[in-house]
């Protein structure tokens, strides 16, 4: 599919518009975006399924983030958006998303481009097959124990995507909470 728009949205998430994707990111517009946690325990340990975005990516190639992350095009949900992004992307469906919360944040990236999103979160307990991988989007993904992961935000920061961080922040207590219950 081709996801060269974004919808523009107030502070609120309510609908103001919709650009092309590159204008918004050149300009700093709020536009509303998903990202998707898929997590599994494994031997014991909570783990997250990073991905390293592809390095010919027009922004942050090569940095590691949530397992997937996109934008709903105009008139397209969210919650559809994601699914089908996550077959586009890492090659796999899943029949259904639990919707966390959502935060808006803004990064300057290192291009001159920068991130300003409404960003809707949500988290799937799921241990898909990752054979599929589309070498467009994904360069690879990994699993990772949560504080695994805790420790390389602090020491390898600079690995992970701007927004990485405070959307992992997020979502960190859900991710926990399931696993204790």
């Amino acid at each position: 599919m081709n996801r060269n728009q974004v919808v523009l949205v107030d502070r609120n998430d309510n609908v103001i518009g919709s650009t092309d994707k590159l204008l918004a990111h050149q300009q700093g517009l709020l536009h509303r975006a998903f990202s998707i946690f898929i997590v599994r325990e494994h031997q014991g340990h909570v783990q997250l399924l990073l991905q390293q975005r592809a390095l010919h990516k027009y922004h942050c190639g090569g940095l590691w983030s949530n397992s997937c992350c996109s934008h709903p095009q105009p008139n397209e949900s969210v919650t559809e958006s994601a699914l089908a992004r996550l077959t586009e992307e890492l090659g796999f469906s899943l029949s259904d998303l639990r919707w966390v919360g959502s935060h808006t944040y803004r990064a300057e990236l290192t291009n001159e481009l920068i991130e300003h999103e409404y960003d809707h979160l949500f988290v799937s307990w799921a241990n898909p097959n990752l054979d599929n991988l589309n070498p467009d989007e994904v360069a690879a993904v990994a699993w990772v124990d949560i504080e695994q992961l805790e420790q390389l935000l602090t020491t390898k920061p600079h690995s992970f995507t701007p927004w990485f961080a405070p959307t992992f922040e997020k979502v960190k207590s859900s991710l926990i909470r399931r696993s204790i219950a």
